[in-house]
Parts: C-alpha cells; sequence; structure tokens
C-alpha cells in the first residue's frame, strides 16, 4: 500500500470530524463516530478506532466473516498509536493469525510495526510529506522479509540478506536503507522490546564494515546544469509555448528558485509595488523567510499572469486549490530534448554570478537562499542583502533577455506598466 492510500486522516481531521459512520484511514483502520440512539454505551458523536478485517477459519471451514476490532477511544489512543495498533494487525493476518484472537503484542514487535511507530515519532519533525514516503516505501519495497519478524530476533544475517542483493547495484539506496534499519532498532531497543546487552546488526562502524565489501568512491552526482550561455536561448523557446508549465520554468530560471518554491508561489506573496516576493519561512528549505527581487524581466511573466488571474497560486493546478505539479515544469525541458534539469538552472546563474560578475560570493549565495558562514558570522550579519540582490538580479534579467531586444522598463514605484504578453 501506499502512504497515501494507509495515511488518509490527519490529527486535525479526526478533531474536525462529526458526521456519524465509519472515515477510513487505509489498510482497515477506521475512525468510528457513533450516532445518536446506536444501541451501545458509547455516548453520541463519541469518536473511536475500529480495525476491520475478514477472516475465514481454516479448521472449521466457516464462511469468511467481516469482524470489527475495537483500538479504543480517540481521547485515549492518539491518531499515531491507533496507526501502529492497525499495522500490528495487518502483521498478524500476513503471518495467518486471527488478530480478534491471537495475542495483542503478537504483531506489535515486528519489525514493521516499529518502523510505522518510529516514522509517526520523527513525521512532524520532517519538512515534507515526502520523508516519509520515501521511509515506509523504502522498507516496505527492499526490508519485506524483515517486516514480519520480531526486531529481537532479527540477525546479521537478515539484515545482509536484505543489503546483499542492492549493495553494488544500488548503492544509495542500500545505504539509505541500512541507516533506516539501524535507526528503527534502536529506536525498538530504546523502547525496551529488545533486551540488553544488545549490538544492533545493522550498525556499520566495526560491524557490517567488515562484512560489506567497500566500494569505489564515486564522484558527486549533481543535477544536470544547461550552460549559462545557452539560457536566453532556451527562454525564447519558452517564450514561444502556451503551457503554464512554461510560464513557470521561466520564473525559476529568472528568479533562481527551487522548482517547490516556484509551484506553490501565491500572490499574496507578490508585491508589485516594491517589485517584491516574500516568501514565507514555511515554504523554504532552510525554514527562513525570503524576499526575492523581482527584475523587470520576471514581472514580465509575472504581470499577464496576474491579469488572467484564477486562483490564489500564480500557477494554480487542474484541481481547484492546488498548484501545479512538479512535472510540469520538468515537461517542457523534455518536450524540447534539453538536456538539464529544473534545478540545474540555479548553477547555471551560479556559475554565470562567478564568472561574469564581480559580485561578492555572499550576495549570490543569498540569492539561492544558502547558509553563508558559520553560525556565529550569520548571527552579526543581520542582512539579506537585498539591495545588492536586486542589481544582480536585474543583471541576470538583462543577460537572460538580451538577445530578445530592450529590456523592458517600469514607470514609477505604483507597479508595473502595462506589458506585453511575450518577454
Amino acid at each position: 500500500m501506499t502512504a497515501r492510500t494507509l495515511h488518509r486522516l490527519t490529527a486535525r481531521k479526526v478533531e474536525a470530524l462529526v458526521k456519524p459512520g465509519r472515515h477510513a484511514n487505509g489498510g482497515g483502520l477506521y475512525l468510528l463516530i457513533r450516532e445518536p440512539g446506536e444501541n451501545t454505551d458509547a455516548k453520541a458523536g463519541s469518536k473511536s478506532w475500529i480495525f476491520l478485517y475478514r477472516w475465514r477459519d481454516k479448521a472449521t471451514k466457516a464462511k469468511t466473516k467481516r469482524i470489527e476490532l475495537g483500538l479504543g477511544s480517540t481521547r485515549d489512543v492518539p491518531l499515531a498509536r491507533a496507526r501502529e495498533l492497525a499495522a500490528a494487525k495487518r502483521q498478524q493476518l500476513a503471518a495467518g493469525q486471527n488478530p480478534k484472537t491471537s495475542r495483542a503484542t503478537a504483531g506489535e514487535t515486528s519489525f514493521a510495526a516499529c518502523a510505522e511507530r518510529l516514522i509517526a515519532s520523527l513525521e512532524p519533525s520532517w519538512r515534507s510529506p515526502i520523508h516519509a514516503q520515501q521511509w515506509r516505501a523504502t522498507l516496505a519495497k527492499e526490508a519485506a522479509r524483515l517486516s514480519p519478524l520480531p526486531v529481537d530476533k532479527i540477525t546479521t544475517e537478515d539484515v545482509l540478506a536484505v543489503l546483499e542483493p542492492i549493495w553494488h547495484t544500488k548503492p544509495t539506496t542500500a545505504d539509505r536503507l541500512r541507516a533506516r534499519i539501524e535507526k528503527v532498532l534502536n529506536s525498538a531497543k530504546t523502547r525496551g522490546l529488545i533486551a540488553s546487552p544488545y549490538e544492533n546488526p545493522a550498525r556499520w562502524r566495526g560491524h557490517l564494515d567488515g562484512t560489506l565489501s567497500k566500494r569505489r568512491r564515486s564522484e558527486v552526482a549533481h543535477h544536470k546544469a544547461l550552460d549559462y550561455e545557452e539560457v536566453p536561448a532556451l527562454l525564447r523557446k519558452l517564450q514561444d509555448r502556451d503551457d503554464l508549465g512554461a510560464r513557470a520554468l521561466q520564473l525559476a530560471i529568472l528568479t533562481a528558485l527551487r522548482t517547490s518554491e516556484t509551484r506553490g508561489a501565491r500572490w499574496d506573496e507578490i508585491d508589485f509595488a516594491t517589485k517584491t516576493w516574500t516568501i514565507p519561512a514555511e515554504r523554504m528549505k532552510n525554514n527562513r523567510t525570503h524576499r526575492v527581487p523581482l527584475s523587470r524581466a520576471a514581472l514580465a511573466v509575472l504581470e499577464p499572469l496576474y491579469e488572467a488571474r484564477t486562483s490564489e497560486f500564480v500557477f494554480p493546478g487542474a484541481k481547484a486549490g492546488t498548484h501545479l505539479a512538479r512535472a510540469a515544469l520538468r515537461k517542457p525541458l523534455e518536450r524540447m530534448g534539453v538536456d538539464g534539469t529544473v534545478h540545474g538552472f540555479r548553477s547555471s546563474f551560479r556559475i554565470w554570478a562567478a564568472e561574469k560578475t564581480t559580485y561578492p560570493h555572499e550576495v549570490c549565495e543569498e540569492v539561492l537562499a544558502h547558509a553563508v558562514g558559520s553560525a556565529v558570522s550569520r548571527a552579526y550579519r543581520r542582512t539579506d542583502m537585498f539591495d545588492a540582490r536586486r542589481s544582480l538580479m536585474e543583471d541576470w534579467g538583462e543577460f537572460c533577455t538580451a538577445e530578445r531586444g530592450k529590456v523592458l522598463a517600469f514607470q514609477g514605484n505604483s507597479g508595473p506598466e502595462r506589458l506585453p504578453a511575450r518577454l
């Protein structure tokens, strides 16, 4: 099951729901809200967790039954814990055990249950839900043979059986998988599910490093970047395209922003009067508010979109209330046969700034929202060098549109003049 199938509910939604009935979280877990007049001791409107599954007793050859198993009230059992309990019940079913008659702890010490418990505890600290999805997907696919095993019974041989088939063919996946297995087992040890003394079978230093062969150190795989000299020609080609993804890619290139920051742009973040785009901290990778000076070239992309706006998002998605998908910015490159990535244009900008300008290193890095220097030096440098960055981004915009003719001008400080739809 995918993360989306398993986790439809959120803690906020559980609290807000009032409609009587069953509300699916996925994987057999439901939030049950009692109806008035039900023949039960529970009060109308009370909320509890139930696990629904089908069971056929092979010994008695009885018909398949749909069984409802209570997991407790939402007052006593939070959503994260309910997911853990449901995961344990699914493991019992996978092992051919009836969750209703098996010992409650039978599946709760399994690797899968402990992994889900750890992910649920770490999830609030992760900025993106993608991290949780990646954890679940990696462990479910690559460490499937560990899932039903009790954590205190997992051996080095078990871990090696998972790692060795992918150690050289999928080195990055193998390294992440080993680290995640180690973390799950450490968490289980901390919770008292594994007795002391204990040596984690997935530990690298002094353990697996003596068994798994060392790989050759390879160069870091950077995002493919287009040579900055080719950027103006690419922008002209993008301007001839009518799709919204091309407009978003144009803006990403002209502002040197990340894909996620561009896709999630909202109109209330953009001030045409000051020619400034202020991205809130929660949308930034470094969790710090980022002010983006908008060049005339960038404003020329935004102004026609503003006049035709139909959403709070600058680049609305097909579904109401959403923004463009990540692939929307990548598709124009693929269709034009460009050997580069969206993220790579940040490198194109940075190399251009280093080779063709004399702006200080700190100014160029601030454009990319990179942390520069030590924590102490950053504490004393209490400026985002906005004025210097505005000059730099205007120069970048002029470079990117120079072959298009004269750069568009603006009148006064009241906002952009009427601009043509094309750069």
